[in-house]
């Protein structure tokens, strides 16, 4: 296996990143999880726009796209896989102990793995924490993931794939790493980025393809939704079977299962829509 590190291929054993990086000592970083399709990526240059808004809202260089665009070539070129999860990290680089940045440069990995297709349908959990709509890394892909890592360990323990999270007022917001629709009254909904979602990119083509609502929805909504589902890179569009103890035996519903077909042309159409 070989990755990208710092400017050029280097074999998975012998790459090398400081125990100083200030993306492992703070989380001090940022990142894309990019799906590759017999070795080209999907919706790239989407995710590096988000990659660079990231970037600016964490206060981090300007990373050059150009670069990281030639390292995700030169790594899904290097490991053939029929399906992919190209893995893109920004971090700040070689720092002081503590949360100040360090003047060494900033630290670019761009790794491959291999990725099981998902299936149709899954479960899912509410869980008790909170996002924080108004907190300083809203909105930003960052590699502060803890809170998402503890809430979908619960996930697992309960037989779910997924961890939903209300934010600090009660609206259904996302999930751990994956946005959330539910169908109601044969309409598509799902929480807006001012609840605290990520701005997903399967999230943003499954509305401007399916023609979803961007609506403030409360978490109990899941109680009483026709249809539920949820979107994210490597999930696509993903039906959810159960919420909690709820059960949608029929889960994907019709309008789900438009959305999943629609989704599904429309990528065989253009993989960088």
């Amino acid at each position: 296996m070989k990755i990208w590190l710092n400017g050029g291929l280097q074999d998975l054993d012998s790459a090398r990143v400081s125990v100083l990086d200030h993306g492992l000592t703070v989380g001090d970083g940022i990142f894309e999880t990019v799906k590759s399709v017999e070795g080209r990526p999907f919706a790239l240059t989407r995710h590096l726009a988000r990659l660079a808004r990231s970037a600016r809202g964490l206060g981090l260089p300007e990373p050059d796209l150009d670069e990281v665009r030639r390292a995700c070539e030169a790594v899904l070129e290097a490991n053939p896989l029929p399906l992919g999860r190209l893995r893109i990290t920004y971090t700040g680089g070689l720092s002081p102990l503590g949360s100040d940045r360090g003047d060494q440069g900033t630290t670019l990995v761009v790794a491959l793995g291999e990725a099981p297709r998902r299936p149709d349908a899954t479960a899912v959990i509410t869980v008790p924490w909170t996002r924080n709509e108004r907190g300083a890394l809203t909105g930003l892909k960052t590699t502060s993931y803890a809170e998402n890592v503890v809430a979908l360990a619960r996930a697992h323990e309960q037989g779910a794939s997924e961890a939903l999270f209300a934010n600090t007022v009660g609206q259904l917001c996302e999930g751990t790493g994956s946005n959330v629709f539910v169908v109601l009254d044969g309409e598509i909904h799902t929480p807006p980025v001012a609840s605290g979602c990520l701005a997903g990119i399967t999230r943003e083509l499954a509305v401007e393809w399916t023609g979803a609502r961007e609506s403030d929805l409360p978490l109990d909504v899941l109680d009483r939704a026709d249809e539920i589902f949820l979107t994210s890179t490597l999930r696509d569009v993903q039906a959810v079977h159960r919420v909690d103890g709820r059960q949608l035996p029929d889960a994907p519903g019709p309008v789900t299962s438009k959305a999943m077909r629609v989704f599904d042309e429309r990528v065989a159409d253009d993989l960088d829509p």
